[in-house]
């Protein structure tokens, strides 16, 4: 309730409050701080501030007296200084002729009257009410320093504890806080509190002592009407909503008005509250009960996130296990395999080393014999010798000097459909219940590939087949501007490995499908289709048996109208881009280029660029170029731009490094340059603070174009959006730009319109 006690400009307990006409209290005092005398030449709508014609302003019915100007509410509220709780404070008026005052909290202002702020009827019940706090938090903090707390900190005589620290959970006194506990270092960011009693004393006084006995209620004044000081309220105005007096009621100023007792009045009101209390009662015990529920929640969050955690481990573990105990099969066979070809290899290495030592034998002796001179003795042995040779050279055939095994391993390894499982692991919720269990498709899957590496019969033969149809996965696919990206995944693993996929999309019109993606990835984006088209979708997979059917047919459809910003990953690194890449500038003298995000290939669009810096009469260039434009010069020097550039006197068409069509008229801080591209009539035309600026800049544009911006250091430009944009052509051939609603600077959203 204390906060409820506070003035919202000092931040104190009310003192001497006054209720101003929005039904909200300041100090008397702070009232004459925030009391500002109008600027000579305004001329403020005057009104009494008194409670008639203020409440006739919060009343709003047909019987006010006065309209909401005559009421004194107005939106001047000149600034001068702030007080620390962030509320304008004004020096005090020196009369007040010509004063407004305006309330801290809702911010309306009231013209004071002749009276000044005697004008204000004094809150006194608030005051009332704030005068029992005071009593009650004395009482409350007497009732507390006689049961002080000790600091722990003191060796002999404790003193009492000063503050508790909230971290260490230590009381200390002024001394030992100094000494061990200092604001500084690594306990800066301890929070220093009351010790716990006075917290307590605190709240026993926010309670208003309910348990307790109540301090002595002072008498109060009864409170006196306004205008007549004399006189005590006794009546209440129905429709000024305000006490009044009996003098009031004789001098006819209410005669007409719905009059009441102030009693019944009182009691009436008593219980209308007490009855909207009981409302807020039960909603307060709801919202308790609702904060019961979050708190389990949040403890049942946290067993079945850890039980759900655990869950998802042991079924990880159990893959790995599994994947494990199969890579050692495997690798057992391998082994094997190895054994046998180094065998194989060494027995033939033996055998062809014998071999070749009895050759190389036999041929030195007929070279020792072929050196005989003796002819008799050489013909008696050289029949068998030519014999031995022939018999020698017939050992070495074809395919002795070849390897009986290869290095090569005739061991295949397939492990595309089990991986490309293991990258579709994820939860299902809301998708195909039929599929069966993850960790039952895998281990049947590594079952299987188990199978057929040890099951290699040449009598068993499993015939190849094509590959299924592929699943679009409707969940992924998504258009965002004029790209779409599309998903898909093959609903059980082929016999043979697929190779690649190839998605088809039609021309947007119904026409015929084309090729767009060709490739082994499962997940395609298609950038630079037509705004406002609906895209038929299709997929296949194919493999070294062939091509398989296609996947169902997914329509996609792109943005009506697109929305942009600039392209931090194909602008010039000088560029600078801030403001969620809506604002641009640069660090360089040069002119360097920057692109939008979003590309243009048909339709009617319309953009605008604010200029929110110009300083030494820089010449920025604005238009349109192809995705591959030069980035490091000014924009339309080459031929893939095309862009009017202009300064603060003039302007110019520039294509291709050619200047053309030069115009009177440049630009400032704070003025709008307009883009709009025709692709319908294929021409680009400009404007600068919403009128055509020059003729039509281009034509016979055609293709596929982005929105581009070129500047240096001088200037600085953010994009803005046009919402209900209408383009009109004048009979002198010109555009005509309609705007239904402001331009206001956050996303670019030009629409597609018919000129």
């Amino acid at each position: 309730m204390e906060e409820e006690l506070k003035c919202p400009v000092c931040g104190s307990l009310f003192k001497d409050p006054i209720l101003l006409p929005c039904s909200h209290n300041v100090c008397l005092a702070c009232a004459r701080n925030i009391t500002v005398q109008t600027p000579d030449g305004e001329t403020p709508v005057q009104s009494r501030a008194s409670g008639s014609s203020d409440y006739d302003y919060l009343d709003m019915d047909k019987m006010s007296l006065y309209s909401e100007t005559d009421s004194g509410y107005g939106s001047y509220t000149p600034c001068q200084l702030k007080s620390p709780n962030g509320v304008r404070v004004f020096p005090p008026a020196n009369h007040h002729r010509h004063c407004s005052l305006t309330c801290p909290l809702c911010h309306r202002s009231v013209s004071l009257d002749e009276r000044g702020l005697r004008g204000f009827p004094r809150n006194r019940l608030l005051e009332a009410i704030v005068a029992r706090y005071q009593q009650n938090r004395a009482a409350a903090a007497a009732a507390a320093s006689s049961s002080a707390v000790k600091c722990q900190l003191c060796d002999r005589n404790p003193v009492d504890a000063a503050v508790m620290c909230e971290q260490c959970d230590v009381y200390y006194c002024n001394a030992c806080q100094q000494r061990c506990h200092p604001s500084r270092g690594p306990l800066a960011k301890h929070r220093l509190v009351p010790p716990r009693n006075q917290a307590a004393g605190s709240g026993a006084a926010s309670g208003g002592g309910g348990g307790g006995q109540q301090p002595p209620a002072t008498a109060r004044k009864p409170a006196t009407c306004l205008d007549h000081e004399a006189e005590n309220f006794s009546m209440y105005c129905y429709s000024c909503k305000a006490p009044v007096c009996m003098k009031c009621l004789e001098e006819g100023k209410h005669n007409k008005h719905d009059v009441k007792p102030l009693a019944v009045m009182w009691k009436q009101h008593k219980c209308a509250l007490s009855q909207a209390l009981n409302g807020v009662s039960d909603k307060a015990k709801d919202a308790k009960e609702f904060l019961v529920q979050l708190k389990n929640m949040l403890q049942q969050i946290q067993e079945n996130g850890v039980e759900f955690e655990a869950c998802l481990v042991a079924q990880c573990d159990s893959l790995i296990e599994a994947l494990t105990r199969q890579k050692a099969k495997l690798l057992t066979k391998v082994t094997k395999e190895k054994e046998y070809k180094l065998k194989v290899v060494r027995d033939q290495i033996t055998h062809c080393t014998m071999k070749l030592r009895q050759t190389t034998g036999m041929m030195e002796f007929c070279l020792e014999v072929l050196k005989e001179n003796d002819p008799s003795g050489f013909l008696q042995i050289s029949d068998a010798l030519i014999k031995r040779v022939t018999s020698s050279q017939d050992q070495w055939v074809k395919g002795a000097l070849e390897p009986k095994v290869g290095p090569e391993f005739d061991l295949t390894l397939t492990t595309d459909a089990l991986l490309q499982t293991i990258l579709m692991l994820d939860f299902c919720q809301g998708k195909d219940v039929q599929e069966k269990p993850l960790l039952i498709q895998m281990q049947a899957a590594a079952g299987s590939g188990e199978a057929e590496m040890e099951t290699e019969s040449p009598g068993v033969e499993v015939g190849p087949a094509v590959p299924a149809a592929p699943l679009l996965q409707l969940e992924k696919c998504c258009t965002r501007n004029n790209s779409a990206t599309l998903a898909w995944r093959v609903i059980a693993p082929p016999s043979n490995p697929i190779e690649g996929y190839i998605l088809e999309l039609d021309d947007g019109n119904g026409g015929q499908y084309r090729e767009v993606y060709v490739g082994k990835e499962t997940v395609c984006t298609v950038d630079g289709l037509h705004f406002n088209s609906s895209y038929n979708a299709r997929v296949k997979a194919y493999n070294g048996i062939g091509v398989g059917p296609y996947s169902k047919t997914v329509v996609l459809k792109t943005s009506d109208v697109a929305w942009f910003t600039f392209d931090p990953s194909t602008a010039h690194r000088d560029i600078v881009l801030t403001n969620e890449n809506q604002t641009v500038s640069c660090n360089s003298y040069d002119d360097r280029v920057v692109l939008g995000t979003a590309a243009f290939s048909k339709g009617t669009h319309y953009w605008e660029v604010a200029i929110d810096r110009y300083d030494n009469h820089p010449d920025p260039a604005f238009g349109v170029a192809r995705i591959n434009t030069m980035k490091d010069m000014m924009l339309g020097k080459d031929d893939k731009a095309w862009a009017m550039y202009v300064d603060n006197n003039r302007s110019w068409f520039m294509h291709n490094n050619s200047h053309t069509n030069r115009a009177e008229g440049g630009i400032t801080k704070g003025s709008t340059v307009g883009i709009l591209l025709d692709l319908t009539k294929h021409t680009l035309t400009f404007f600068i603070n919403k009128e055509q600026h020059g003729p039509t800049a281009f034509e016979s544009l055609d293709g596929v174009f982005v929105p581009a911006v070129s500047l240096n250091r001088n200037v600085q430009v953010s994009l803005c959006v046009c919402v209900c944009v209408c383009v009109c052509v004048c009979r002198d051939g010109n555009y005509r730009i309609f705007f239904n609603v402001p331009v206001c600077t956050v996303y670019v959203r030009p629409q597609t319109v018919i000129a």
